[in-house]
């Protein structure tokens, strides 16, 4: 049975005397129905039984127990859950009077007024004064604090009983008699709180005892509710008596109110535990998710970070390309992995705001701080990495250029010294005559002016060679053996060189002719020759420009050398003119000449076929100039192109920061509103990614072309990657404030209204206009609000809305704060007390009474966190649920 002890303090006393009043027609000219009469005695009787046995007695007759008094006192004990004074153990009858007295005492002490019931006619047994007073005792204790809907008594039960059978057929209950006659509204009652006990549809209105009969069995053997009437009775009585059924009803109504009070505790604790489950998955997730992000940044900075250099330009395009994949395919899928992740920590920590559950703290390491510190150096790398590739493609570059300009050089080096040996070594002079001697000595003279300006090549090709070991050459050990062998091989030659001039110098005392025109000749053509060969040399030289400034210079330079080429033309013609004298002097004094000139073995033929060689060559240096030009216009055009669209994503995307920024601030409109809008804003912004793919594709066709600067704009791939990264990141990032703006609206019943008033004062307060405020900003925000605050409570409050000690408040937190001070939410205290229903007021609850309680997965889930009970009457397996209850709320360690 019920027990009623909790609510016989908290009675209203004038309720129950207006009830009472309206009951005192009970028939007191003893006009009592015998058969209500008969009906009462066995329902009251069973009534009193169904409490007097949890003191292990009970009564016979009603009117002949009670007339000692022992018995109605031990009963008003029991119901009432009260001490009554001590009763008299004589058997006189004053002493019956006395103790009848104690306890009418004690029913009017709890706001009963009695009217013309006295203990005399107790004692003496009369039924109807007997039947009245345990009529009284029903109201009081089982009836009167009845409350459904704002109704009591018995307006609140004749209430719960229609609300509870309104849905069954042939039921319709008006009253506490002959509604209840056909047995039906009985057999609803059970079937409504206990389906698993009554087969409703198979009863019959036109069978009330069977109908009686299978409530009253059912009741007494599942519900432990007495059977307190009788089938034939009420189906024999025209009107059957309405207390004998309120009495008995009343014990179906505390019955099922105790399976109820269960019901909604297990309910607020399966909303807790669902909240708790879906949060710690929330955790996994993010763990997850933050540990794979990490360990691909980890993978990804050493690869970044290799500086392994390869030894052809074709070799470090590869790897470029490589990068360009790198960031066009495998790199935007973790930034958008980046961005879910601080969506579901701020997602998540709303929601533990919300449920009053400690703020989510990351493993170690994996804070969102920690992962924006590895993508800040993941990046940094990048930068370092595309900067070092640039830098070897410029550096292998100028070295295959070194090296074609190194082996150029040296081949015509070793073209020009084939055979010098041999002259050098030779003794012509031995056998020659004193003007060929001389010619010989001029013709040595000559070969050292060669020689000197040979030098300055001799140490070109030392220069060269020793670039390209200081810019580390892959092929640096052939170079460094051709320098050195032309170098050994020049020493030889100097050498030579002063021992052939010393031994002409010695036999030159014995020759006087000479021949000056020869001598001029060789001393004019040495040079004329000489620079022929370096003009060749230049025409032919390799070049590489970048920018149209530096072919522009190539060109000058060039139109410079072919303005010196008349000068050029007439020393040729000038040279010819010396040996035309030559041939012209012999024949006029038929001198027979020797042969080829003594002093030189530049002939007038030699000269005019490297002339013409040179001039050949001049169109062919105009072509590749003009070509170049040609090539450094169209990247001009290139570096345009890419500038034009720079400038305009730049632009787009500043003016699109700026505007969000002014949207997150002003934020008009409904929270759905807002929403929807910024989710239309987003595809907007999406819808620009062509834009940004033509940009790329510019990007690449600079870099294919090895274009390394751009005049035209000051914008670079890699900045407007970051801001497009940026606004991606910053419209997101403001679509899931809205989202937590409204969850914590719905969670907390905030109105659209207090939300505008939130946002106004917060963007009053908001100086700055960048979406959050220091400190003294918002105490003067709090004050304006009208709270009242001292240095401790505000410092208190900081540690609420600022808990990683940023200095800065963020609107988020300022409405979680608000709505965490005008809302009410879960306690801990709350979830122990809904635990204490389903224990039975136990300080412990069993793993059976769990899963009897509460769905299966979350039974389980309970079971496996409770640590097991060991305080007072601890029994095997009990669980403590206090600790858990407290640790859902963080104030305590599971």
């Amino acid at each position: 049975m019920v027990d009623y002890h909790a609510a016989n303090n908290q009675s209203s006393t004038g309720g129950v005397q207006t009830y009472m009043e309206q009951e005192n027609d009970w028939d007191r000219d003893m006009l009592l129905d015998p058969a209500w009469e008969r009906q009462q005695r066995k329902t009251f009787t069973a009534w009193c039984n169904s409490h007097l046995r949890k003191s292990g007695t009970q009564i016979e007759n009603i009117e002949e127990d009670f007339r000692d008094g022992l018995k109605l006192m031990l009963l008003l004990e029991v119901i009432a859950g009260e001490r009554l004074p001590k009763p008299e153990r004589g058997k006189m009858r004053v002493h019956k009077i006395n103790n009848v007295n104690k306890a009418l005492d004690f029913i009017a002490s709890k706001g009963v007024k009695l009217v013309s019931i006295g203990a005399e006619e107790i004692v003496d047994g009369n039924a109807k004064m007997t039947l009245g007073m345990i009529w009284t005792i029903i109201l009081r204790f089982a009836i009167q604090d009845i409350s459904v809907e704002e109704t009591s008594a018995k307006e609140g039960l004749l209430l719960w009983c229609q609300r509870k059978t309104a849905p069954y057929k042939n039921v319709n209950v008006q009253n506490f008699h002959i509604s209840w006659k056909d047995g039906l509204a009985f057999n609803a009652l059970i079937h409504r709180h206990r389906p698993d006990l009554i087969d409703y549809d198979s009863l019959r209105k036109d069978d009330p005892v069977t109908n009686l009969n299978n409530a009253f069995e059912v009741a007494e053997k599942h519900l432990d509710i007495p059977k307190m009437l009788d089938a034939e009775d009420i189906v024999g009585t025209l009107r059957p008596d309405e207390k004998a059924i309120m009495t008995y009803v009343s014990c179906f109504y505390h019955a099922f109110s105790g399976a109820q009070k269960a019901e909604t505790a297990a309910n607020r604790i399966c909303k807790v535990l669902a909240v708790n489950q879906e949060n710690e998955q929330m955790m996994e997730d993010y763990e997850k998710l933050a540990s794979e992000l990490l360990e691909w940044i980890r993978r990804t900075i050493p690869w970044l970070e290799n500086r392994t250099q390869e030894k052809t330009v074709n070799d470090m395009q590869a790897k470029q390309e490589d990068f360009r994949d790198y960031r066009c395919v495998h790199k935007p899928p973790k930034v958008q992995e980046k961005c879910q992740l601080e969506i579901s920590f701020n997602t998540l920590q709303t929601k533990l705001r919300l449920s009053n559950r400690p703020a989510f703290m990351p493993s170690e390491g994996r804070m969102v701080s920690d992962i924006n510190g590895a993508w800040h150096t993941l990046e940094g790398a990048e930068k370092g990495y595309e900067e070092w590739i640039l830098s070897e493609i410029r550096r292998l570059e100028r070295l295959e250029h070194l090296a074609e300009k190194f082996h150029q050089k040296a081949a015509i080096h070793e073209s020009w010294t084939d055979g010098k040996e041999a002259m050098l070594t030779q003794k012509d002079y031995e056998t020659s005559t004193l003007s060929e001697v001389k010619a010989l000595l001029r013709k040595h003279e000559a070969f050292e002016s060669d020689l000197a300006a040979h030098q300055d090549r001799v140490e070109q090709i030392a220069a060269i060679a020793q670039e390209l070991n200081e810019l580390d050459y892959y092929d640096s050990a052939s170079v460094n053996g051709r320098c050195q062998k032309i170098c050994d091989q020049w020493d030889v030659l100097g050498t030579l060189t002063q021992n052939r001039k010393e031994s002409l110098e010695r036999t030159e005392k014995q020759l006087e002719s000479i021949d000056e025109l020869y001598l001029e000749y060789a001393k004019r053509a040495a040079p004329f020759n000489n620079w022929m060969e370096g003009a060749m040399e230049d025409l032919q030289d390799m070049f590489i420009v970048h920018n149209i400034e530096e072919i522009q210079g190539l060109i000058t330079a060039h139109e410079q050398f072919k303005s010196t080429l008349a000068e050029a033309n007439k020393e040729r013609e000038a040279i010819q003119a010396i040996q035309a004298e030559v041939h012209k002097i012999a024949q006029s004094n038929g001198i027979k000449l020797s042969g080829a000139n003594p002093y030189t073995t530049i002939t007038p033929a030699s000269i005019d076929s490297k002339w013409k060689k040179a001039m050949d060559m001049v169109p062919l240096r105009d072509n590749a100039l003009q070509d170049e030009l040609n090539k450094q216009n169209s990247n001009d055009t290139l570096r345009a192109k890419f500038a034009t669209q720079a400038n305009t994503v730049g632009a787009y995307i500043q003016a699109k920061m700026e505007e969000i920024g002014r949207i997150s601030i002003e934020m008009n409109g409904t929270l759905e509103d807002q929403l929807t809008h910024l989710k239309e804003y987003q595809k907007t912004i999406m819808s620009y990614m062509p834009e940004i793919n033509t940009l790329e594709g510019y990007h690449q066709l600079i870099q294919e072309a090895l274009i390394f600067d751009n005049q035209y704009t000051s914008y670079t791939m890699e900045h407007l990657r970051v801001g497009w990264e940026q606004l991606l990141t910053t419209i997101a990032r403001t679509i899931n404030e809205v989202e937590n703006q409204i969850l914590t609206r719905d969670a907390k019943g905030i109105s659209q209204e207090q939300l505008y008033e939130y946002r106004a004062s917060f963007n009053h307060f908001d100086k700055k206009r960048s979406g959050q405020m220091v400190s003294e900003d918002f105490r003067a925000l709090l004050i304006s609000t009208g709270n009242s605050l001292g240095d401790s409570e505000f410092a208190r409050i900081m540690g609420i809305v600022d808990p990683n000690g940023s200095g800065a408040v963020t609107f988020q937190a300022f409405i979680d704060f608000m709505s965490r001070e005008t809302t009410d939410t879960d306690t801990a205290d709350q979830v122990i007390a809904s635990f204490k229903i389903l224990a039975a007021d136990k300080p412990f609850i069993t793993a059976e009474e769990l899963r009897r309680e509460l769905p299966p997965d979350q039974a389980e889930y309970c079971i496996a966190r409770m640590a097991p009970y060991t305080g007072p009457n601890a029994i095997p397996g009990a669980l403590d649920y206090m600790s858990f209850s407290t640790a859902l709320y963080g104030e305590s360690d599971l």
